[in-house]
Formats: C-alpha cells, structure tokens, sequence
C-alpha cells in the first residue's frame, strides 16, 4: 500500500501532463511487422487462419535491411507531426523489442535487432514525442480463445506475459510519452489485471498518457477511422488507405486534400489526429505514404499556426458561434482561423454571432483582407478568384 501511495503522488494532473498533447494536435501511427512481409494487413494471420508455428517462420524472413528510423522521424517532422506511436507488438506476438520473456522478438530471431530502441533513440533525436503502442492479446494462446474461466492457467501466462514486457517497455527505453494499448476485447479490465498493470506504468511513469484501450485509467480516447469526438481529451487514428498494415494492392488513397480535412476536422473538434503509414517489409515507407506525407508537410509549413495548440472555435468563450459554408474553423486565444476548403471567389460571409472581428488577414502570406462585419455577419471581399492554396486557404480573424 504504502508503493502504490508514492506512485500515485508523483503523478502530476493530467492538464500539466497532457499540454503538449494538445499542443501537438497531429501524429504519425507506424504499423509494422511481420504482417508486413506477406503484404495483405496486419490482420493477415487472423483472416487466412495461419498457425502458429507456420506464421513463426516469417521471423527468418524478417531481416529489414533498408530501415532507417532515422528517416521515418524525419518524414514525421517534414510532415509537421509533433509525435509517434510504433507498434512494439501487434496481435500476432511478435515483439519488435528485446524481450527476457519470449524469444519471439526482433531480436532473437534472424534481423538481430532491438527495433524499439532503434526508433526511440531516432524519434528523440528528430525533436518529437515518443509513444508505443501494445497489443495486449496474442493469437498463438489458446488461453486467449477460450478465456479465464475456460483456461485459466494459459490465461494467466499470457497476462503475465503482457505484464512483464510492458514493465519491459516503460523502464529499458528511457523517458515514453504514450502507451497506447490495443486488443483488450472480449475480456475486462479485471481479466488483464489493469489496475495493477496502470499502477505499474504510473510508477515507472509518472508523466506518461495512456490511451483508454486497457480499459482502466485512461487519459484520453482514441475513436478508429472516424472522428468522433468526446467530452475529454480524445484523438482520431486513421489510415491513408484501408489497411493499417503494409497491403501493396490496397489502392483506396486518400488524396492529400482529404488528409486535410480530417485534420481540421480533429483540431475544430479539439481533438488530435494520428494518421498511419504501414512500412514496406525492408523498413522502408511507400511512395504513396511519402508523397502524402511531403504535401500535409508544405502545407503545415504555411499554416501550422492555425493547428498547433487549436481548438474549437467558439469553446473558450460560449456565447461565441462561428458558421461558414465553405470549410471549418479552427481556434487559438483570440485568433480564429477560417479553413476556405472550398473557395467561393472573391467574396467570402461568414456567421459570427457574439464576436467583433478586428483584422482580417490570408495566414500563409499576411497579406490584409478587406472586411465589414454587419451584426452577426462579417463580409470578406476583394478576394482572389482562385484559391491562393489548391489543399485550403486559411484566413486569420482576429477578436476584440
């Protein structure tokens, strides 16, 4: 008692823990592995009902010359991303780290290699936030198939398991920002001993966030493939296509524009977006991912500001309500920005009820707009015809 007394002292609220989180409002998610050399997803084992032993086989195959996490933290930053969370482990029980509990890691087998320290060291170095996500299951247990009560002996081998390499993870590597847990379902928190397991954490910890898929204790949420948002720290995590995995005949890209839109539509939410690229089997990240990536990166560059450390707008002042046809808005202070995804022309009438609008201004170039606000509308005119940015225009307002 008198342990888990100082561990829960030392943790500082969560405000204090989590500002850079807000600030950051924008991650990279990486999903990689063994999956990655078939190159049909990460649930491929699961799907194609692959055992065990025949999947293990790919850990001799598993020998990624190319990869540099160097570069993928150098691509996150060209992004403008301020964070990254890689997969240490994903459903199929192949740790990415070195593991004194099992011998199916990196490295053990033929890359001899410990993957997580390799990106942490990178990812630190490039500036950036470190996160890890962690798939509680393991599909090579049979005590996870059938359960604590149907198995509990293999159950508690597996909850062992889990236990000792994510102590593993929060006390080998240095300082982690996230732990973002996955594969909980269909048992409870009881079943995977989650108190005992966040308490852990927290002592090792202290200022760490984690995600609310260990189902006790989370800091923030984490709403897949949509943005939903919710009434606490929360953050969208996408993919740029279907799969999160490497899947090479999966074409179904998002085009930069729509990458975009789900960002300002995570930001305008006061929410974080964690978009995914799921590396070739040699390390290294697709085209298309890259190319993507290069793009969201330029335009970042021009309107960072209207991202970082936002919100939505309107929320710190509630009487305040902005309205727009042609995209969202975004907020800082007394600073509202207007995201013109689509661009009208040389006019642009936007809603403003309770706000008196003082400078108006396009954000990439500073160059003054030309403004009259009437009641609960503001006029912007003499706009260019065309969009001055193809992806989206944003436009500074500031507020009495």
């Amino acid at each position: 008692m008198r342990n888990r007394a100082r561990a829960t002292r030392t943790v500082p609220p969560l405000a204090e823990r989590a500002k850079w989180f807000t600030d950051a409002r924008f991650g990279m998610f990486v999903h990689w592995g063994l999956y990655s050399i078939l190159g049909r997803g990460e649930w491929a084992m699961f799907h194609e009902r692959i055992p065990g032993d025949e999947y293990a086989k790919l850990a001799r195959r598993f020998n990624p010359a190319k990869c540099d996490m160097n570069a993928w933290a150098a691509l996150a930053k060209r992004a403008g991303m301020k964070y990254v969370v890689m997969t240490s482990r994903h459903h199929d029980g192949f740790s990415l780290f070195d593991s004194r509990v099992s011998d199916f890691t990196s490295a053990k087998t033929r890359a001899g290699r410990d993957f997580v320290r390799e990106y942490v060291t990178a990812v630190r170095k490039a500036g950036l936030r470190v996160g890890l996500y962690y798939s509680l299951l393991d599909w090579r247990f049979p005590g996870y198939w059938a359960g604590p009560k149907k198995d509990p002996q293999d159950f508690a081998r597996l909850v062992e398991r889990v236990h000792a390499q994510v102590e593993e993870l929060v006390t080998r590597y240095g300082r982690i920002d996230i732990l973002w847990f996955d594969g909980a379902w269909p048992w409870t928190a009881e079943d995977w001993q989650s108190r005992k397991l966040i308490r852990m954490i927290r002592h090792h910890q202290p200022r760490i966030l984690i995600n609310n898929r260990a189902l006790y204790g989370g800091d923030f949420g984490t709403p897949e493939q949509q943005v939903i948002p919710e009434k606490r720290l929360w953050e969208a995590c996408m993919t740029m296509n279907t799969w999160w995995g490497y899947y090479p005949s999966d074409t179904n890209w998002k085009s930069t524009k729509q990458l975009v839109y789900y960002l300002l539509d995570c930001v305008g939410r006061s929410g974080n977006y964690l978009l995914n690229v799921g590396p070739k089997p040699d390390g290294t990240i697709p085209a298309p991912s890259v190319k993507r990536l290069t793009e969201l990166g330029a335009w970042m560059e021009r309107n960072g500001e209207s991202i970082y450390s936002c919100g939505q707008a309107g929320r710190l002042w509630p009487i305040m309500d902005f309205t727009s046809t042609v995209g969202p808005f975004t907020q800082k202070g007394r600073t509202v920005y207007l995201h013109a995804l689509k661009w009208p022309g040389r006019e642009i009438v936007i809603g403003a009820e309770g706000a008196k609008i003082t400078a108006a201004s396009l954000l990439a170039t500073g160059e003054p707009i030309p403004f009259e606000q009437n009641g609960k509308r503001v006029f912007l005119r003499n706009l260019p015809r065309r969009a001055p940015d193809a992806l989206d225009t944003v436009i500074r307002l500031r507020i009495a």
